[in-house]
């Protein structure tokens, strides 16, 4: 008896670190980033599930460091997992951006090595390809990067979402300065996923920067219809807006509704919304 009692106290204890796991991803789902780590905290040793899901806090609250420390650990205790070494990848890539001209490079190529990891573990892993295709995009070729490594990712891409192949390929179009190519590739992605709203987006916004203001302008409208009230489309118009230095009174107005929204971590963080208010306010 004393031996099953013990047992009762252990399945409880996992029990409640299960239910403080799941309102803790509730509260990161809602973008408490705060209150998710605080009651992780609580949890004495943290398995690799907690751990993961600690290094998101860090990481939307912009601390990296400690985002890196959470999903290493993480990493250490399933290291067969994906979605570890592909947060660790996000998290190095976000240190190369905040680091100095003389360490930022290292982070870099950090970025891309959990990257391919990633990758490697889980060819499926959507995220972590489009993230090593961006890669592959930008980074030049002394820190790993390259069109035709990024040719290849798009091809993996398209096996596994072809509309977001063609946007792969709509982007090596766009570097290579072939913009007619790149266009047909954005309205080709749209055709295959007429109701995701991002695919709206992504030829408003190429449209309004080659200056085809009308054109952009009915394809906005259009995302709208597709999804009312979207944060995403008003972020979206409101930054294509302020970059362009245009309709700015319409831009402050979609960013004080996008600040009321309700987000989620896949929206940009209101932080990034109050700073482009204050930008179109004072008009620098």
């Amino acid at each position: 008896m004393k031996g099953f009692g013990l047992s009762l106290i252990l399945f409880a204890g996992v029990l409640v670190n299960g239910q403080d796991l799941k309102k803790a991803e509730e509260l990161y789902q809602h973008t408490d980033y705060i209150g998710s780590l605080n009651l992780l905290k609580t949890t004495k040793s943290p398995h690799a599930e907690a751990l993961g899901l600690m290094g998101r806090d860090h990481f939307m609250l912009g601390e990296y460091k400690q985002a890196v420390d959470c999903f290493q650990r993480a990493a250490a205790l399933d290291p067969a997992k994906s979605e570890y070494q592909h947060w660790l990848g996000r998290t190095w890539g976000r240190r190369a951006e905040t680091a100095s001209p003389f360490t930022a490079p290292m982070a870099a190529s950090k970025a891309r090595q959990y990257f391919e990891r990633a990758v490697q573990l889980d060819p499926g892993n959507q995220e972590a390809l489009n993230d090593l295709f961006d890669y592959y995009l930008q980074a030049p070729g002394i820190l790993g990067g390259g069109l035709d490594k990024a040719t290849t990712v798009a091809k993996h891409i398209a096996e596994l979402d072809t509309a977001e192949g063609y946007f792969a390929q709509a982007q090596i179009a766009d570097r290579r300065k072939e913009y007619d190519t790149a266009e047909q590739h954005l309205r080709r992605a749209m055709e295959l996923a007429p109701r995701q709203v991002g695919r709206v987006l992504d030829l408003a916004k190429y449209l309004a920067k080659h200056g085809r203001i009308q054109e952009s302008e009915a394809v906005f409208q259009q995302a709208e219809r597709i999804a009312p009230n979207s944060p995403k489309v008003m972020y979206t118009r409101a930054k294509t807006y302020i970059e362009e230095r245009r309709n700015l009174d319409l831009a402050k107005s979609l960013l004080q509704r996008y600040i009321q929204c309700s987000l989620t971590p896949e929206d940009p963080p209101r932080e990034e919304a109050q700073k482009l208010l204050k930008q179109v306010s004072t008009g620098v």
